[in-house]
C-alpha cells in the first residue's frame, strides 16, 4: 500500500502539471476563459470538475507533507506505519475532495 500511495502522490504531481499547461493552452486558445469557467461552474459537472482539480491537490499536498516528516523523522518510516499513513492519506484526501466538490464559496 506504501509503494502505490507514493506513486499516486507522482502521478497526481503530474496531472497537476498537465492541468496546469492545458489551461494555459485553453486561455490562449479561448479568448474568454472566464466566461468557459462559469458556464461549468453553473452546469451539473461542477461537482465532478471540482473533485477533478481538489483530489489530485489535496493528495499531491499532504502526501508532500508525509514524505517531509519522513525526511526529518526517518524512524516512523515503518511498515505498519506507513501502511497507516497510506490508508489515512487516501480516506483525508477523497472526503476532502468530496466535500470541496460540493462547497459554494459566494462573494
Amino acid at each position: 500500500m506504501g509503494a502505490l500511495s507514493s506513486i499516486t502522490v507522482r502521478i497526481t504531481g503530474c496531472l497537476l502539471s498537465v492541468g496546469t499547461a492545458g489551461v494555459a493552452v485553453a486561455s490562449l486558445a479561448h479568448p474568454d476563459l472566464a466566461a468557459l469557467v462559469a458556464a461549468v461552474a453553473g452546469s451539473s459537472l461542477a461537482p465532478l470538475a471540482k473533485f477533478s482539480v481538489s483530489f489530485p491537490l489535496l493528495y499531491h499536498y499532504l502526501g508532500a507533507v508525509r514524505h517531509a516528516v519522513w525526511d526529518s523523522k526517518p524512524e516512523t518510516v515503518q511498515n505498519g506505519f506507513t501502511e497507516q499513513s497510506s490508508y489515512a492519506l487516501f480516506g483525508v484526501a477523497t472526503v476532502g475532495a468530496v466535500g470541496l466538490s460540493f462547497a459554494s464559496f459566494k462573494k
